[in-house]
């Protein structure tokens, strides 16, 4: 079952595209984006991580950081990373165990072996605040991402505490 809005983030630990290990909680007073997509390589993922890179001072002025992530190896998103021209977003490698952390956020298709292209957004207290869910055949617009951050960032101002 996916995630829902209001539910608690679950931690995980898994390498990005050039090894490096990445935890949810290692983003301290930040916003963190997931964005799954199914697969390295193909036309529509590249172009959801294009727009994840392309954002990237959006979200930054959000305090916001943006993962991408998929099933594939590390190998294979080093390499998918540098033919992208990526430089600056981390694409993760959600490959052992086997879709682990999209198992948890409840994206992983079973029957594909792969997530289901979607955007989850955590807020700084490790509340999710944001869920969608995209057709494979579509590039997500990150505009719907990029306004619940702001939607979030206008509830905090308004209520204090919140």
């Amino acid at each position: 079952m996916m995630v829902e809005v209001g539910d608690q983030a679950r931690d995980f630990s898994i390498p990005d595209h050039n090894g490096n290990t990445v935890r949810l909680s290692a983003f301290p007073g930040k916003r963190v984006v997931l964005s799954f997509h199914p697969l390295a390589w193909t036309r529509i993922c590249a172009g959801q991580m294009k727009a994840l890179e392309a954002n990237r001072e959006a979200f930054d002025a959000l305090g916001a950081v943006a993962l991408g992530i998929s099933v594939d190896s590390v190998p294979c998103k080093h390499a998918w990373a540098e033919s992208l021209g990526i430089g600056k977003t981390r694409l993760l490698a959600d490959f052992w165990p086997h879709g682990a952390v999209a198992q948890i956020y409840g994206v992983f298709d079973r029957t594909k072996g792969y997530s289901r292209r979607a955007n989850i957004v955590v807020d700084e207290v490790g509340r999710i605040i944001f869920v969608a869910e995209y057709p494979a055949t579509t590039v997500p617009d990150m505009q719907d991402v990029l306004d619940a951050l702001r939607a979030q960032e206008r509830h905090a101002e308004e209520v204090p505490g919140a």
